[in-house]
Order: C-alpha cells, then sequence, then structure tokens
C-alpha cells in the first residue's frame, strides 16, 4: 500500500480491513510463447468461468505480448493511464476502459484460448498486476465484458446474466 497514491487514513483502513489474503497462485501460459501471466485468487472455483485476462497497463509483460497489430492502441492507452492516480483508476463508479493486447492466453483448467486485454483498473502495485476476470461472478469484470462483448461463463446455478452478475449462492454447475 505503500506505493498507492492514496490518502494515508485510506491505506491504514485498507491495512486494517484487508489483512492477509488466502487463495492461489495460477499460471496462465501466453499462446505462442513461453511467457505466464500470475494471477492470485481468493475464489479457484471459478477458473471455469474464467474467460480473459487483465494486467495493468504497467505489467511488465505488456510490451512483450503485444502483437504488432495492437501495439498503436496499447501505447496510446498507457500514456492516457499514466496520468491518473491510483484512486482514479480504481473508483467503481467510473466507465471501464482498457484495450485488447492481440495476445491470448491459455486457460489452465478447460485449455480455451482466452483474450489479454489491459485496463486502469488493474493495478501493478496491487497482488500480481494481473487479474483472471469471470464476468459472470464479478461486477467489475461484468461491466468490462459487457462494454467490450466478452463472452461470459456462469459456474454457479442460478440467476440469469442479462439481469447482471450472479452471486454464488447456488450450486456448481456440473
Amino acid at each position: 500500500l505503500d506505493l498507492v497514491d492514496w490518502p494515508d487514513s485510506i491505506k491504514e483502513m485498507q491495512k486494517n480491513w484487508i489483512g492477509r489474503s488466502v487463495g492461489a497462485s495460477v499460471f496462465f501460459n501466453v499462446e505462442d510463447s513461453e511467457k505466464q501471466i500470475e494471477v492470485f485468487t481468493t475464489r479457484p472455483d471459478t477458473l471455469f468461468g474464467a474467460t480473459y485476462l487483465v494486467i495493468s497497463p504497467e505489467h511488465d509483460l505488456v510490451d512483450q505480448i503485444t502483437t504488432p497489430e495492437s501495439k498503436a492502441a496499447v501505447e496510446e492507452y498507457k500514456k492516457a493511464v499514466a496520468t491518473k492516480s491510483d484512486l482514479e483508476r480504481t473508483d467503481l463508479n467510473k466507465d471501464k476502459t482498457g484495450v485488447f493486447t492481440g495476445a491470448y492466453a491459455v486457460n489452465p483448467v478447460n485449455g480455451k484460448k482466452i483474450p489479454v486485454w489491459i485496463s486502469d483498473y488493474v493495478l501493478a502495485s496491487y497482488g500480481t498486476g494481473a487479474v483472471m476476470a469471470v464476468p459472470a461472478h464479478d461486477g467489475r469484470d461484468y461491466e468490462f465484458a459487457k462494454k467490450f462483448k466478452i463472452d461470459m461463463v456462469p459456474v454457479y446455478e442460478g440467476g440469469n446474466l442479462e439481469d447482471g452478475v450472479l452471486d454464488s449462492e447456488g450450486g456448481l454447475i456440473n
């Protein structure tokens, strides 16, 4: 939290509230590459619902995995994000923005190819700087996927994705 541009009172609240997360590190192989993207998740039960990855614009792998076709858009986006504070970037009420890197990763549990995006809502200074996006069960991921027309795969029964994010009260889909 010392690297984040937040007021001291907010940092202190976060330290007291967050504590240590319990979960798993998961590695997604980048297609046609020897690179891997590491994510930390507190919900490994939702891996089957991961339909894209989001890495921070400052992530070490951005320049290495971005395709030539996506390079200009990625560079422009990185410049725009550089002017924002971490607080602005993580505001839950702001419009979701992002750019496709042109790269794909492989979901380790089902072997499906999923796109790798960069977005300002993921911070390099928090966790691994990468998120496995499970839009059927996470609000930010849902808004991002809806905006950019990315698939959503529910892993829990109950509810209708057209009505919004599904909570995890139902049983796992077999």
